[in-house]
Parts: structure tokens; C-alpha cells; sequence
């Protein structure tokens, strides 16, 4: 499917030096946010206890706070989640909790003063150990994500390629992370989720690029590689429209409705996606061009003389 009728002729390779000066910058900002300023995790990877509320009517969170203060509840944070009848209570992991008394104090909160009683519907209690052996496993899950996905992409194609889909999908994941440090989001697993789609979303745009800058290496064998990678990105460039466009639309829609269960998890989409699209054009195929990849490196080898076949 085309959505651009004419054919595009735009000089990517000619703006890959500012494009690599922008992301060196963003990558070194992001990972300074990292390590000084850290994440904002939740509960699943922080400890602590998640009590979730269920009001017969609309309820607003300064009442909710005003009760659970009153009571001696300490919590860290309140928020609606569905509609604005549920809301989620985040209890630190620094107070100890009972499942059954921490619902007795709750419901006795509200019945002390006016306004509707809520419904406990789930205590959910998660320790710090295993917070701490979440943060773990899912940093081990990304770089396996980042080191299968190098393999392919070396076995499928040629070690510059390689490099520069590598470079690519490091480069979508940091920016996104660091975009959550800036602004303080809670990093939940919902969110771990979103950047591991976000990986695979950003190689499986790159592959697209690979796969035409191959074919157009075969087909216009007197182009320059500077050349054949310009075409390959520019004949790609209104599928890389429709697919990254249609995407963003459905993950907005989740953002705008989706509560705030799905608000870190869409924001993370909605980053990557964009920078995903970014860096398949001018990261991973220029990457690859300034290591020197060339018609010979993706060139069927004779099995006789253990050469590629078009340096015969």
C-alpha cells in the first residue's frame, strides 16, 4: 500500500551527522537522568501494598486522603482507576501491613465520618525482595531481547548491519527511559512491558529497511551505497507512515481513555514508536553505511571459491 503518490527523493544520509549529534545528546542526557536522578519505580519492582477501593458512587481523592489521614493510614499515592467510583491506595513498604486489618481500618475510616463506605475489593501485598528480583529480571529480559535481536540480524544479514540495528534498538529504549526519569512516571511493569514491544517494534521497522537496501544493492548495481540507501529509506518511507500512524492512533486512544492503569504503558508506546521510526531511518541504516557496508557484504557467496559473486 503507497500512501505517498509521487516517489520521495530526500538526502537522508546527508542529515546524519546533525541526527547523530541529536541522539548522542539525548542518549548522554538520558542516561545522566538515569543514574543521578533514577526511576520513579511502582510498587511491583519497589515493594509495598496496593489496596484497591470500590465506591457506590462518584468519589473525589482529596475526601479519600482526608479519611485514610484521620484514621492514620499512611499511603504514598491515590488515584481512580475504570471510573471515578474505583480508586487504587499505594501503601509504602516501609509500614507493615495486615491484609485483614488493613481492610477492617479502611472500612472503619469511612464509616467514622460523611460520604459513601467503599467495598475492599483486593489487598495485594508485595515484598521488597521480590520488587528488588523484578528489577532484575527485567533488566536480564531486555538484554536478551537486544542480544537475540543482534544475532538475527547478524545471521540474517552481515555484522554492519548488525552494528547498526544494535545501535538502533539501544538507542529507542534509553531515550525512553529517560524520558520517564525527566518526568517523574511511574515505572511499573505494565510499562517494563511497553519497552520490550518497543525493541521489537524498532528492529522489525529496521529489517524492513535492511531487506530493501539488499534488494536495491542487487538491482542498481551501478548506484553508489550512499545512493541505495537513500532510495531503500525513501521507498519504505509511506510504509513506515502508515504503520508507525495507525499504531500511534490506537495507543493515543488508550492514553486519552485508558485510565491511569494504562498511562505508563501507553506514554512508553507512544515514545518508543516515534523514536523507533527515527532511528530505523537515521541510525541504523547510516550506521551501517559509515562502517562501510557495500553491494559485496550482502552478495551471494560461490561455493566453489568461497568469494561473493559479484567481485568475480
Amino acid at each position: 500500500m503507497e500512501l505517498l503518490r509521487k516517489p520521495l527523493n530526500i538526502d537522508f544520509v546527508a542529515k546524519r551527522i546533525p541526527a547523530y549529534s541529536l541522539s548522542v545528546a539525548a542518549i548522554l542526557i538520558s542516561v545522566l537522568l538515569l543514574v543521578f536522578r533514577g526511576l520513579n519505580f511502582g510498587i511491583d519492582f519497589t515493594g509495598g501494598t496496593l489496596v484497591e477501593l470500590g465506591f457506590p458512587q462518584a468519589v473525589e481523592t482529596t475526601h479519600v486522603a482526608q479519611r485514610l489521614g484521620k484514621a492514620g493510614i499512611a499511603f504514598s499515592t491515590l488515584q481512580h482507576f475504570g471510573s471515578d467510583r474505583d480508586l487504587l491506595v499505594r501503601i509504602p513498604p516501609k509500614v507493615e501491613v495486615d491484609k485483614v486489618r488493613i481492610q477492617d481500618q479502611v472500612v472503619e475510616a469511612f464509616k467514622a465520618g460523611d460520604g459513601p463506605v467503599p467495598e475492599v475489593r483486593r489487598v495485594e501485598i508485595v515484598g521488597a525482595q521480590v520488587g528488588e528480583e523484578l528489577v532484575e529480571k527485567g533488566g536480564i529480559a531486555v538484554l536478551i531481547a537486544l542480544g537475540g535481536i543482534a544475532l538475527y540480524i547478524w545471521l540474517r544479514f552481515e555484522r554492519r548491519f548488525a552494528i547498526g540495528a544494535l545501535a538502533a534498538t539501544l538507542h529507542d529504549p534509553i531515550l525512553t527511559l529517560g524520558y520517564f526519569s525527566l518526568t517523574w512516571t511511574e515505572f511499573d511493569l505494565t510499562v517494563l512491558a511497553a519497552i520490550l514491544a518497543v525493541v521489537g517494534y524498532s528492529v522489525n521497522d529496521t529489517i524492513v529497511i535492511f531487506d530493501r537496501i539488499r534488494e536495491n544493492f542487487r538491482k542498481l548495481r551501478k548506484a553508489s551505497p550512499r545512493d541505495v540507501v537513500n532510495a531503500s529509506v525513501n521507498q519504505t518511507m509511506s510504509r513506515s507512515v502508515i504503520t508507525s500512524g495507525t499504531t500511534l492512533l490506537v495507543v493515543i486512544a488508550m492514553f486519552i481513555v485508558g485510565g491511569p492503569l494504562l498511562h505508563g504503558f501507553s506514554l512508553a508506546l507512544i515514545i518508543g514508536i516515534l523514536v523507533g521510526t527515527y532511528s530505523s531511518i537515521y541510525v541504523a541504516s547510516t550506521v551501517a553505511l559509515d562502517l562501510g557496508a557495500s553491494r559485496l557484504d550482502l552478495a551471494p557467496i560461490d561455493k566453489e571459491t568461497g568469494k561473493p559473486l559479484d567481485s568475480a
